[in-house]
């Protein structure tokens, strides 16, 4: 494969010469698929190539929606129907004597999803779909190749039969996963190792319901959680030290029970298994999100330990952080450099990531007498400390985390909106159209979004707040100021939302 730019390259470069608008999304995984719907509705010609079926698998390990994922989902109106169709619990009980409270999060979404992961996929592919996204499933990437102005994709049938194509792009995104061919044809490392291994998975019915809505365990050589689908089965997740075989060898209930039982004290009667896997929990994360002018997102970006369920949760957010950037710069209202902020974002999420969820599996891992102590004493530091306890539970949801902002510039720039209560309505419904929200006092006679409507809504806050506050399509500030007249808007639209 052939990798034509310097990893170390993230300077944008305008494509005027082709007018080529199109976006390639290599991979149709949660982030794949978000992205591509997202893009669609902006009006981006969008393909997503995909090198499996078109079949929704239900062999999937994610099964945790977070408070920042939901509140990414409703600004599509998405989040609804996925509450109807999963559990929704707010509190996890861990290691037996911290309970973990979800409910005073300040979101409309004050606990966690336990939802499986193809249930997810379904609704994006429908919305991407119905925007407009062309799929090419059954289609295999071979090799990328960039020029100054356009990506060209080269793809063949499944396993590399038929005869190679070309497609070519302004940009292309690898979405696809921990074995991304995206990265490996562009040249970036994965550096990282694996951290625990035959961590075994099962959905199961159970005779015995837990005594906690979510029950997760250790108790020393084993680990367990369990998660309640909401539908008769629960997700199993386990690992026992010492069992380490590979990825592929059978596995049987008996081993899930034998798990299951050592860690949680009991099997509850665990019965009826719809599918049972192995995997490998690694910890790894590109250097750089961004080579010339192609993009690393989801998996493909990062991977860590299934502790915490923030894998498909992160994806779906460097997803909702990236669709809007892209599409403001091929639409022309945007100068290209605003795709470097990709990397400035995402990229310490994704390293705080894999040292949180890093932190849950190694308490988890505890062995040995000083470790296990050091357990008990964490976990009972973040019972009794709020602040601490806070701040934990922001980041595992998501909720906790704020971009950075230029020197000078407003406190709130940068940090995540809630959905806050407007004239005609609330900020999520106001953000369904892809566009840019400004919140101006009620007071104010900002009242028209001009020349601007395809890229900006104007609102005025049902409060008698007095900042007027520019909303990004991803739900975080790009602008404020507590006391604005007409010029200081006008220049902040001009900047974030571009000319009328």
């Amino acid at each position: 494969m052939t990798g034509t730019a310097d990893p170390t390259r993230t300077t944008s470069t305008p494509s005027p010469t082709t007018g080529l608008r199109d976006v390639i999304v290599v991979g149709a995984g949660p982030t794949g698929l978000l992205l591509a719907g997202d893009l669609a509705a902006a009006g981006v010609p969008v393909t997503l190539v995909e090198k499996r079926p078109h079949r929704i698998s239900n062999l999937s390990r994610a099964f945790a929606v977070h408070a920042r994922t939901l509140e990414q989902l409703d600004a599509r109106g998405l989040a609804d129907e996925l509450e109807a169709r999963g559990q929704t619990l707010d509190r996890i009980r861990l290691f037996g004597r911290l309970t973990v409270r979800l409910d005073t999060l300040p979101s409309r979404f004050n606990h966690v999803l336990v939802i499986p992961q193809y249930e997810v996929e379904k609704v994006l592919e429908r919305r991407a779909v119905e925007a407009g996204a062309r799929f090419r499933y059954e289609t295999e990437v071979t090799d990328i190749r960039q020029s100054g102005d356009t990506v060209t994709v080269e793809v063949r049938g499944p396993r590399g039969e038929g005869e190679p194509e070309e497609l070519t792009a302004a940009y292309v995104v690898g979405a696809d996963g921990h074995r991304s061919t995206v990265r490996e044809a562009i040249g970036l490392p994965f550096p990282g190792r694996s951290v625990i291994r035959s961590v075994v998975l099962a959905d199961v019915r159970l005779d015995e319901e837990p005594g906690t809505l979510l029950t997760g365990g250790a108790v020393g050589d084993a680990f367990a959680f369990l998660a309640p689908f909401g539908d008769g089965y629960h997700r199993v997740v386990g690992w026992l030290r010492g069992r380490d075989v590979p990825d592929s060898e059978p596995l049987e209930l008996d081993e899930v029970r034998e798990i299951t039982r050592l860690a949680l004290g009991r099997d509850y009667g665990m019965r009826d298994a719809r599918w049972m896997s192995r995997f490998h929990s690694d910890e790894r994360q590109a250097p750089a999100y961004r080579v010339g002018r192609v993009f690393l997102a989801g998996d493909a970006a990062h991977v860590h330990s299934p502790a915490g369920g923030q894998g498909m949760n992160t994806g779906l957010q460097d997803a909702a952080n990236l669709g809007w950037k892209l599409a403001a710069v091929l639409g022309g209202h945007a100068d290209p450099a605003l795709l470097d902020t990709y990397q400035a974002e995402r990229h310490p999420v994704g390293r705080s990531v894999l040292r949180s969820s890093g932190g849950i599996v190694r308490l988890a891992m505890a062995k040995y007498p000083w470790t296990l102590a050091f357990r008990s004493a964490l976990t009972t530091f973040l019972d009794r400390v709020g602040p601490v306890r806070t701040r934990v539970i922001g980041q595992v949801t998501g909720i906790g985390y704020t971009y950075g902002a230029p020197r000078g510039a407003h406190r709130l720039v940068g940090t995540r909106v809630p959905d806050v209560a407007l004239r005609s309505g609330r900020l999520h419904e106001a953000l369904r159209g892809g566009r840019f929200v400004l919140i101006a006092p009620g007071s104010s006679r900002l009242h028209t979004a001009g020349d601007r409507t395809d890229r900006l809504t104007v609102e005025q806050w049902a409060s008698d707040r007095r900042t007027t506050v520019l909303v990004r399509p991803d739900g975080y500030v790009a602008w404020a100021a507590d006391d604005a007249d007409g010029p200081a808007v006008e220049a902040a639209l001009t900047a974030a939302v571009g000319a009328p």
